[in-house]
C-alpha cells in the first residue's frame, strides 16, 4: 500500500508546476522537498500515519486541480488593488521583493553594510584601532 501512495505523490510532483521566479519560497519545490523526505526509503518507506498520509494527498490533490476555484467561481477577475494575475506575479517575484527591501533599508544601515569589513576579527581589529586613537 505505501508503494501506491508513494506512486500518488510522485505524479502530483511531477504536475505540481515550479515558479522559478519564487526562488526558496515556490510551493512545488517546497512539496518535491517534503516527499523526498517523508519516502526516504521510495516504495519501501513504511507509513506511520496511512489515514494522515491520504488526507493530505486528497488536500493537495484538490489545490492542484483547483476544486475550489471551480466549486467556487468568482464572478469577475478583480482584486482590491486593479492589478491583473501577471502584475501580481512579478511583484511576488523573488527578485522584485528583494528590491524591495533594499529600498527600504534607511540610508545608515545601507552605509554600514558598505563599509563594514566583513571579517569579524577585521571587525574587532577597526574598533580596537578606533579606541586607540586620541580623542580632540
Amino acid at each position: 500500500m505505501a508503494a501506491s501512495r508513494y506512486r500518488r505523490f510522485l505524479k502530483l510532483c511531477e504536475e505540481w508546476p515550479v515558479d522559478e521566479t519564487k526562488r526558496g519560497r515556490d510551493l512545488g519545490a517546497y512539496l518535491r522537498q517534503r516527499v523526498a523526505q517523508a519516502f526516504r526509503e521510495g516504495e519501501n518507506t513504511q507509513i506511520a500515519e496511512p489515514e494522515a498520509c491520504d488526507q493530505m494527498y486528497e488536500s493537495l490533490a484538490r489545490l492542484h486541480s483547483n476544486y475550489y476555484k471551480h466549486k467556487y467561481p468568482r464572478p469577475r477577475d478583480t482584486t482590491f488593488s486593479g492589478l491583473s494575475v501577471e502584475e501580481y506575479k512579478v511583484i511576488l517575484s523573488t527578485d522584485t521583493l528583494q528590491e524591495f527591501q533594499e529600498t527600504n533599508k534607511g540610508m545608515w544601515k545601507k552605509l554600514q553594510e558598505k563599509f563594514a569589513p566583513k571579517d569579524p576579527e577585521e571587525k574587532h581589529k577597526a574598533w580596537a584601532r578606533s579606541l586607540s586613537r586620541p580623542h580632540t
